[in-house]
């Protein structure tokens, strides 16, 4: 496997600190961003996640209750890169869809529509750029349309926020730099724990084994819960931050 940097080149990304203009390498269509690559390309995020609409036909055919394994499923779909705002989709997404088959009332093809909506509005780099990781805001997405909160909402606003810190301090614990794979595992399963605790609703806990890190440049090797180097480690579920 290739180490996946650019989409265009292959060339290392390159993160700024202020917003510059910026033309797509795919479409042409020009906005501000703050990441490209160190030749100069660019890629807008819609182009980015082309394809992802084939989590629907995947997530409504399932009936597995673990998201762990539904997110890997994702993940190896042609759509999904090593890194990307894809993930932000997909977290909230598997567990709607292992939410819904352990017996949590929901219409998940609405729930998954919705969360395809919010999910695409956390653009990528939030994780570095806002001190909030995409993956752990969907978690706390997920939680937000499992529970019908609002603005307004009183338990369920309070739930939704309480997932989105669980997941973040999770995340956040393990540390830098960030890996869209692993802060997707550790979002859900945080959320598996929350959803039990608090939604009374029991999804399976499946701690999964990295096969990612060989197209990952940053990857803390041992240092990641999810390495084959802490496999001890993983079998031990009260090992991983909570």
């Amino acid at each position: 496997m290739n180490k996946e940097e650019c989409l265009i080149c292959g060339a290392p990304l390159e993160y700024l600190n202020q917003d510059q203009l910026m033309e797509c390498a795919i479409c042409h269509k020009q906005e501000l961003s703050k990441t490209r690559c160190v030749n100069g390309h660019y890629v807008c995020s819609d182009c980015h996640t082309q394809g992802m609409d084939q989590i629907f036909g995947l997530c409504l055919a399932e009936r597995s209750t673990d998201p762990v394994a539904i997110l890997r499923r994702m993940m190896e779909l042609p759509f999904c890169h090593m890194h990307g705002p894809e993930h932000h989709v997909m977290v909230g997404a598997a567990l709607l869809t292992a939410y819904k088959n352990a017996g949590g009332a929901l219409a998940l093809e609405p729930a998954l529509r919705e969360m395809y909506s919010r999910g695409t509005a956390v653009p990528g780099g939030a994780c570095g750029f806002w001190g909030a990781c995409g993956a752990g805001i969907s978690a706390g997405q997920f939680c937000a349309i499992a529970t019908q909160s609002t603005p307004l909402a009183r338990e369920p606003w309070g739930l939704s926020n309480r997932m989105t810190s669980r997941a973040l301090d999770s995340i956040g614990t393990v540390g830098g730099p960030r890996c869209c794979k692993r802060d997707s595992f550790l979002a859900v399963l945080a959320a598996v724990d929350f959803a039990s605790e608090q939604l009374g609703v029991k999804m399976e806990r499946t701690v999964p084994v990295c096969t990612f890190s060989p197209q990952n440049n940053q990857c803390l090797g041992p240092r990641c819960p999810f390495s084959a180097a802490n496999a001890a480690k993983r079998r031990d579920a009260d090992n991983l931050p909570r």
